[in-house]
């Protein structure tokens, strides 16, 4: 249930919070509602600019241009902005060749507290396939190529910078803006940037699509891939097939062992996928590989896992085989702590208090890995994932919208939190 178009007094009263006997809303808080509606229409806006710009993961050009586009309205809100090209790249096995663009920027306050809002820009798209789904408000749905991945998270963060601002609040130490464009390639060139300034927070809010009740979540599964490749030697398998070395003999024993490393009590998974060997019927394989899966819940089990792995590869079929694993982590797992539960109760307070809503916090990791991770590897405060917008249809080239109605509950959300948690 979601009250865009009326003012929290209004909602207050209607839902029976606003009595003589005391509840009433305090003036600022709104006061923050009352901007968080007039940003309704410019938040989308907003939002229409940034789907209308193309910005695939491998689209230089693309990614560029959005974050001149951010920057530019950062700049504007008074912030120390920088665009960073990345230097400092994790290469995975597809890692292309140049990366898109971080924007940083910082707001210096008068008090302590450090906060980071975290988004990205990239989308999965191609170029060229906008055409077919161009933003549009239909309802209370907006619909667009990447709104809901993740443009809706990108707008969100520069409505609240500029409803801060109009607020004249800076009570905060320093707030923080990350905002990355190789996400969906699993962030090689801004992962270690993360994991650094995350570590200097007292809360990092990431600002992935939220639950379909504005959910939040405190955990989030980690992905692993592995790569076995093993070379042998060709022979004619039907004249000498002795003097070969089959790389899928070696191969199929290596999957065979390691085929019961999952532990299913901690939620590690491990999964061979895909495998690949020989070139013709008649010809002893010289070579084979397959790609595995992996999934954890927690940081430590991917490090284990790959010891593992790497003990097994040693006990070969064939010695005359060579046998190589590599490991990636693909993204760590997000680990719930004291203060993230602590940030996410203080979040169902305000969603219960003030709006009449309901929240729900995932304290168990249900679906796939995001940046937030990053952020939480080194982290001392306490790490918010799925602070965006309800949407659906993400990856999709023909139904992906956000609800129009979760726009206002969502700044109001961000700014009370930044404003409550800042001392």
């Amino acid at each position: 249930m979601h009250f865009p178009f009326r003012t929290l007094a209004a909602h207050l009263a209607a839902a029976g919070f606003v009595a003589i006997t005391g509840n009433a809303i305090a003036a600022p808080q709104a006061d923050i509602h009352t901007l968080a509606q007039q940003h309704q229409q410019p938040y989308l806006d907003t939002l229409r600019d940034l789907v209308h710009i193309e910005s695939g993961s491998k689209d230089i050009e693309g990614t560029e241009k959005i974050a001149n586009y951010v920057a530019g309205k950062l700049r504007e809100q008074g912030g120390k902005v920088e665009i960073i090209q990345p230097t400092d790249i994790y290469k995975l096995g597809d890692t292309p060749d140049k990366i898109g663009p971080m924007v940083h920027a910082e707001f210096k306050g008068k008090g302590k507290s450090r906060i980071m809002l975290i988004a990205h820009m990239d989308t999965v798209y191609l170029r060229g396939m906008l055409k077919d789904q161009p933003f549009r408000v239909d309802g209370d749905r907006a619909y667009g190529l990447g709104i809901a991945d993740d443009k809706q998270g990108v707008a969100l963060i520069l409505h609240t910078v500029a409803l801060l601002r109009q607020m004249k609040f800076d009570n905060y130490g320093t707030l923080t803006v990350l905002m990355n464009s190789d996400e969906e390639i699993s962030s090689p060139g801004a992962r270690s940037t993360m994991t650094r300034l995350g570590a200097e927070q007292d809360a990092v809010f990431s600002f992935e699509g939220g639950g379909p009740d504005g959910g939040v979540r405190l955990a989030t599964s980690g992905i692993g891939a592995a790569l076995l490749k093993v070379e042998g030697k060709a022979s004619h398998a039907g004249a000498r097939p002795e003097d070969g070395v089959n790389a899928l003999y070696e191969l199929s024993h290596q999957l065979l062992q390691m085929k019961d490393l999952s532990k299913p009590d901690t939620g590690l998974k491990l999964n061979w996928t895909v495998a690949t060997a020989g070139t013709n019927r008649n010809v002893i394989p010289a070579e084979a590989t397959a790609q595995a899966d992996a999934r954890a819940l927690r940081v430590a089990d991917f490090t284990e896992l790959e010891q593992a792995m790497q003990a097994k590869v040693g006990n070969k079929l064939l010695d005359a085989s060579k046998v190589q694993l590599n490991f990636e982590v693909r993204r760590p797992p997000l680990e719930a702590n004291d203060t993230s539960r602590r940030l996410a109760k203080q979040m169902q307070d305000i969603y219960s208090q003030d709006l009449g809503m309901k929240m729900t916090v995932a304290e168990k990791a249900t679906g796939g890995g995001t940046d937030a991770a990053f952020a939480a590897l080194k982290a001392r405060g306490g790490v918010i994932e799925g602070m965006g917008l309800t949407g659906h249809g993400a990856h999709s080239n023909d139904a992906e919208y956000v609800q129009v109605g979760t726009i206002v509950p969502r700044l109001y959300l961000v700014t009370r939190m930044i404003r409550d948690m800042s001392k």
